[in-house]
């Protein structure tokens, strides 16, 4: 039996390529269904999830769930995060730049398309990637790899660059109409602005480049250190490398410290999985982790309440009294007098 109308599953991030692609879509009579994975790693959703506010005091918001409701698309959030942990720790195809395992990634994200494909009985897949747009994962080779890779080969149409890319199934089958669709490549935007501006596009996320943490030098260092200083790394070191302030103690302890008052929220709320240490009075809140799981001894307890007192409101001594508490299990509480390192020291131990 024939389809009175064709549908979509597009991979949707809320950025302005894959609102276009949609639309192109939409444009020829196709329901879309906007799909967003959550992978943990988002910075903005992220910083959204902890309650964190933008420097103009604003709070943070997913760019899909604003813009699908302000365009009025289907959307579905799928969290994928449980199953992220090994495409970001064991890569078949490695990283880029950073820790960011791309083609593995968008392999992954391809074929969680294709089981979704069959849920909502969608005939193929939209993706807003732009061909030589990032160097890793959107030049030919690798697309190919990926659909590959993913089983979906044929089956994922890219809209803004489709004209010079090799016709998909939807194209071959007359459900979409190739020519109504664009042949950009390279980094520019101008064609995706003079398109915004022609399909009603008149909001949009600014590409920063920097909307997951994996491809982030700050967070791509921590990663490293993590490995080469514990030999390995754990679901829970991953989530931990996008908050705080981190450092390293000469005795191998890791802290992390808070930088605003989301973080410190989130911080609390780890409070029995870690050694815990907050001020009596206003100021920067931490958690510390031993490699060797055991017990902080007293001498690195002062050094953490003194690494702490440096982002705290203290005396004209530079002095304040710091709370600490070990993981839940131990049950170790007490109170110490924080004095305010040197920047000098402090810079050696930051990682």
């Amino acid at each position: 039996m024939m389809k009175d109308r064709r549908k979509a599953i597009a991979l949707y991030s809320g950025g302005l390529d894959s609102t276009l692609s949609i639309k192109l879509i939409q444009n020829q009579g196709i329901d879309v269904i906007a799909v967003h994975f959550y992978t943990g790693f988002c910075i903005t959703e992220t910083k959204r999830r902890r309650g964190e506010k933008k420097p103009d005091g604003t709070h943070y918001m997913n760019p899909a769930l604003k813009y699908a409701a302000k365009y009025g698309f289907k959307l579905e959030i799928v969290d994928i995060s449980e199953d992220y942990f090994d495409i970001v720790t064991n890569p078949k195809y490695g990283y880029g730049s950073n820790i960011n395992p791309c083609i593995d990634c968008r392999a992954f994200m391809y074929k969680k398309a294709k089981e979704l494909m069959d849920q909502f009985d969608a005939d193929f897949i939209i993706s807003g990637e732009v061909l030589n747009q990032r160097p890793m994962s959107q030049h030919l080779k690798a697309m190919k790899i990926i659909e590959k890779e993913a089983g979906v080969e044929g089956l994922v149409l890219k809209p803004l660059s489709a004209k010079v890319l090799p016709p998909t199934i939807p194209e071959k089958k007359g459900w979409v109409d190739r020519e109504k669709l664009e042949g950009i490549v390279g980094r520019s935007r101008k064609r995706q602005l003079q398109l915004a501006k022609q399909l009603g596009i008149d909001e949009y996320e600014q590409p920063a480049g920097g909307c997951c943490y994996l491809t982030d030098e700050n967070f791509a260092r921590k990663y490293l250190e993590t490995i080469a200083v514990e030999n390995r790394i754990t679901r829970e070191d991953l989530y931990l490398l996008t908050i705080g302030r981190h450092f390293r103690l000469p005795t191998g302890t890791k802290v992390v410290i808070s930088r605003n008052e989301g973080e410190g929220n989130f911080i609390k709320g780890l409070k029995n999985k870690y050694w815990f240490f907050e001020p009596v009075g206003k100021g920067a809140v931490a958690i510390a982790k031993t490699i060797e799981e055991r017990a902080l001894t007293d001498e690195e307890i002062k050094m953490i309440a003194d690494l702490v007192a440096r982002y705290c409101k203290t005396d004209e001594n530079g002095k304040i009294n710091i709370r600490y508490s070990s993981p839940e299990k131990e049950n170790i509480k007490g109170l110490v007098e924080g004095q305010r390192l040197q920047e000098e020291t402090i810079e050696s131990w930051r990682i």
